[in-house]
């Protein structure tokens, strides 16, 4: 199976306005995503998840280490024109309608009017949003607006797609509809890579997880066989967390 993204000791430092380190949010990562898998991140939050997309969009540059996005580096135009993405926090215009807002993103991705017609038909009926159409996206719903969101990402056929908190803040329901989604994408033969903190959705969808602590790979493979470590790993956060003290708050006391 051939590899769509290959990162090779990829670290990522962040420093203060002196150039000192500050924070190593990415520390040494290897990670392989092959073409027609699902491949999940998982982590809490600061684990350098985001870091990571980042880096491989080509926002941000690693430190050290070489990143490879369908054998190009991430800055370039072409490789980019093959890839899809969705932020954990979509900011959609709320005055536009579900179609305008397609036909806005179909024109980013330089499409001609009649194929732009075409694919907006094809996702606002595979999204379940054809009857919503004529409506601002201010008025729908966080579940409608993520697959406004999502088909934006899928406008210009991607042949890689980043999917990042694909179900933050969603309903049960709505987190279903999406997943959904990305299985019947994953089915058609489409590359994806989803972060996710939440262990039931990344198992639900993908082929193999990742789990990253601190920038590092704590546990890699098909969730049926890590599944131990993933366990492992989940109670020692739980045995590591804070314990807050609201007594003196609630009384008055101090601190």
């Amino acid at each position: 199976m051939s590899s769509i993204l290959a990162l090779k000791a990829v670290s990522k430092t962040f420093s203060d306005f002196w150039l000192r380190p500050t924070v190593k949010a990415v520390d040494a990562l290897d990670l392989e995503v092959r073409k027609g898998e699902v491949f999940a991140l998982l982590g809490p939050n600061g684990s350098g998840k985001s870091t990571t997309i980042k880096m491989i969009l080509g926002l941000i540059e690693p430190t050290a280490g070489e990143i490879s996005l369908f054998g190009m580096k991430p800055s370039c135009i072409e490789a980019r024109r093959r890839l899809g993405y969705l932020p954990e926090l979509s900011y959609l215009h709320p005055f536009l309608t579900a179609r305008e807002t397609l036909s806005y993103y179909a024109g980013l991705c330089s499409l001609d009017r009649k194929t732009a017609s075409s694919r907006i038909d094809e996702l606002l009926e595979m999204t379940d949003l054809a009857a919503a159409a004529s409506r601002p996206v201010g008025t729908f719903s966080k579940g409608m607006a993520r697959r406004v969101a999502l088909a934006s990402a899928l406008i210009g056929k991607p042949e890689f797609l980043i999917l990042d908190e694909p179900t933050s803040g969603l309903d049960p329901v709505s987190t279903d509809e999406v997943k959904t989604l990305v299985k019947t994408l994953a089915a058609d033969g489409m590359t994806i890579l989803m972060t996710s903190h939440l262990l039931a959705d990344a198992g639900d969808v993908s082929n193999r997880v990742m789990i990253l602590d601190h920038g590092r790979c704590a546990a890699e493979g098909d969730v049926a066989g890590i599944k131990g470590s993933l366990e492992e790993y989940f109670l020692s956060k739980i045995s590591q967390r804070r314990e807050f003290k609201v007594a003196p708050f609630l009384t008055g006391g101090a601190a």
